[in-house]
């Protein structure tokens, strides 16, 4: 890469402060509301059933096109492109019925009726696919729309102190693989505990692909002089360094489990032990200001906020453990408290409402008066990762429940999948089945792009045009490794 225009693009990315938290909800509001949008075509009017040419565009209009829009040409008015989901979702909603699919019961054929099987105990849930696959497009989005000046600053990656958008992308990443990942855990047969030893080694599958990957990075960001951000996490750490080291410690704090028998409050001790180190001793002081002098010190901002990114993770396993099992049956008058206590609605909702507590009292001047820092990943940024992810699945758990309500009253595995898979999103599903897969690509292709445009000299109109692609390219590989039926599991 030519040095003017790589140290043009480093500059680009440095020094940035981000903006307000209401900002970036108002941005990320819109994921929930295209979500909404889509659950409410398909069940009032079967829209994306069958998935034709025409049912796949608006898919990708609303599960991505939105995303795009709110990020780049919507930034500043936010407000108006939610307006333009929550209005026709709210007019179909109020002007049709639900389609006979959505409430009344599928009867299997009867040739197959003997064969099918109880439902799962965990079964497959649409909230959680929708959920995590809009969460993997604004991440594609934006690590190549940040190198376009269609793209805000504030949207950025801040330097040391303060929130943005992709500041929280990166948190939310690593808390949805911790959402999934304890499906694993909750497989397992209580009466045969696996061993620290055969954690570790199940773990190594999981990690040396993200290393391996990790290696791969970093020699061809070396080798190509791209240009890189080093204070993000240092001179050759990035973050599938980050991502696969993860399984391993997590393997190592199921141990810790036996004592402290709740994934929260594991993480929590996890966040305040981190921070009473960074505001105690040097920690802080090195991490920010520090030099350079050898592999270790080069790399401080990786190895540190790797603790901070382990507390997000284990607060991922926590909303996962309560999520992923079937809910039990509640009775129709129940009271608030057992609402809370007994349904994954409730369950979330009282969740998101004790980290948000947790987060506000974390920077309150009242409180502990701490600021967010996603380079130190410290506990406040910990904190508003958890209680804004906790939220979003809260959200998406709700618009489940109104407009499909009876997927989990199935009587068989084959019909409770044949009325989920009608209410989850293709397009979302496909960016979920292959997310690593997708984001590898994701990277490999802003890299392309980095090294053969002049990204920051492009016109909206050119900026858009090449997003546009981007997204499409990675929607098109997505959708084809579903149809495919192939899963890439790195």
């Amino acid at each position: 890469m030519p040095r003017d225009d790589k140290a043009q693009k480093i500059e680009w990315v440095s020094n940035l402060t981000g903006s307000s938290i209401s900002d970036i909800n108002n941005v990320s509001l819109v994921m929930t509301l295209s979500i909404l949008l889509w659950s409410v075509l398909q069940s009032r009017m079967r829209l994306f059933s069958p998935y034709t040419p025409v049912a796949c565009l608006i898919d990708f209009l609303l599960s991505c096109g939105a995303i795009l829009f709110a990020t780049t040409l919507y930034s500043s008015t936010p407000l108006l492109l939610n307006l333009l989901l929550l209005l026709p979702a709210a007019l179909v909603a109020l002007t049709s019925r639900p389609s006979p699919s959505t409430t009344h019961p599928l009867v299997p054929p009867k040739t197959t009726a003997a064969k099918q099987s109880p439902p799962d105990r965990l079964p497959y849930k649409p909230f959680v696919t929708h959920y995590r696959g809009s969460m993997m497009i604004i991440t594609c989005v934006a690590i190549l729309a940040v190198d376009f000046r269609v793209f805000p600053r504030r949207f950025a990656k801040v330097e040391n102190w303060g929130t943005s958008l992709m500041d929280l992308g990166v948190g939310s990443f690593v808390f949805t693989s911790g959402v999934v990942s304890v499906r694993s855990w909750l497989k397992m047969d209580s009466g045969k505990p696996s061993t620290l030893a055969h954690r570790l080694l199940n773990s190594l599958r999981h990690s040396l692909p993200l290393l391996v990957l990790g290696i791969a990075r970093l020699i061809s960001v070396k080798g190509l002089d791209y240009a890189e951000h080093v204070t993000e996490y240092g001179v050759h750490w990035n973050f599938f360094f980050t991502l696969g080291f993860l399984p391993p410690f997590v393997a190592l704090f199921q141990s810790a489990f036996d004592v402290v028998p709740s994934y929260a409050f594991l993480s929590c001790l996890l966040g305040v032990l981190y921070e009473l180190a960074l505001d105690n001793t040097g920690l802080k002081a090195f991490i920010l200001v520090g030099p350079r002098t050898n592999l270790f010190s080069q790399n401080r901002e990786g190895i540190f906020s790797f603790l901070g990114y382990l507390a997000i993770f284990i607060a991922g396993q926590s909303v996962g453990s309560f999520i992923l099992p079937r809910q039990q049956p509640t009775r129709k008058d129940a009271s608030l408290v057992d609402l809370v206590r007994h349904t994954t609605l409730g369950k979330l909702t009282f969740s998101a409402l004790v980290w948000s507590a947790l987060f506000y009292l974390s920077i309150s001047y009242y409180g502990l008066g701490l600021s967010v820092s996603r380079r130190l990943a410290n506990l406040p940024y910990f904190l508003w990762v958890t209680a804004f992810n906790t939220a979003q699945l809260a959200l998406c758990c709700g618009i489940e429940r109104v407009c499909f309500s009876n997927i989990y009253n199935a009587t068989s595995k084959e019909e409770e999948m044949q009325r989920a898979k009608k209410a989850t999103s293709p397009l979302l599903f496909a960016f979920n089945r292959n997310g690593l897969a997708v984001f590898l690509v994701a990277n490999l292709l802003t890299g392309l792009v980095n090294l053969t445009m002049p990204t920051l000299q492009m016109g909206v109109l050119q900026s858009m045009a090449v997003l546009v692609a981007y997204i499409a390219t990675l929607a098109a590989f997505a959708l084809g490794l579903d149809k495919l039926d192939i899963s890439i599991k790195l």
